[in-house]
């Protein structure tokens, strides 16, 4: 039997959009099958589009299966798309830097926040500081961008070389890749929040969702400003 999902236990935040700019998104972490279905009937209820994160493949198995049809699914970045979806506008205007592949599944996640508010994005992975030719040669690039989210592991590094070289927003996610003194992104947290690079701005451990939004934020404030 599936459990009953009281009226009071959720709120959707429909207004968001309008208020600040991001959609309202539902992180999936600790929420049962049941409450993410409630959710998605809200929504599908009111003709509305929701972006889920943290969704892993089991949980979404669970789902009601006209709710599990309707999500565009992401298993690398456990994230979801349902109900309708923004047309991307223009060109690229932000970069995504994975230092490795390990980092992928956080840049990812960034990546498809920022499709879901209908910005498209350019991604490059595997351009970490043990092969540094490998960002230089792309580095012109990565340059050409307003906001570069740079995701790393381990010493993040990259973080520091980045903010030193591109002209542009830099936004950064330690992750929690790496072993023994990584401490589960700790020191990469640490490593991005002392960094010499100035003016570089710094998410939580693993949060490619909240990078995601720190871009579309400084995008919407330069096209604001544009517009004045």
């Amino acid at each position: 039997m599936r459990e009953t999902i009281a009226s009071e236990e959720i709120r959707l935040d429909f207004q968001r959009a309008a208020r600040i700019g991001l959609p309202e998104a539902i992180y999936c972490t600790g929420k049962s099958p049941a409450q993410i279905d409630a959710i998605l009937a809200m929504a599908a209820d009111k003709g509305r589009g929701l972006l889920l994160t943290r969704l892993d493949p089991a949980k979404r198995a669970q789902l009601r299966p006209e709710h599990g049809a309707a999500i565009d699914y992401c298993p690398v970045s456990g994230t979801g798309f349902f109900g309708p979806l923004p047309p991307e506008q223009g060109g690229a205007a932000v970069a995504i830097i994975a230092a490795g592949t390990s980092d992928v599944p956080v840049a990812r996640e960034a990546q498809r926040v920022l499709r879901h508010a209908g910005r498209a994005s350019n991604f490059i992975a595997d351009v970490g500081v043990a092969g540094l030719w490998r960002l230089t040669e792309r580095l012109e690039e990565i340059r050409a961008h307003a906001v570069v989210i740079v995701v790393a592991g381990m010493d993040a590094a990259l973080a520091s070389v980045v903010g030193g070289l591109v002209p542009g927003i830099v936004v950064c996610v330690p992750t929690s890749v790496g072993y023994g003194v990584a401490e589960g992104g700790h020191t990469a947290l640490n490593a991005m929040l002392a960094s010499c690079a100035p003016g570089i701005t710094v998410c939580n451990i693993d949060n490619g969702y909240g990078a995601a939004c720190a871009a579309i934020r400084a995008l919407d404030s330069i096209e604001m400003q544009r517009r004045a």
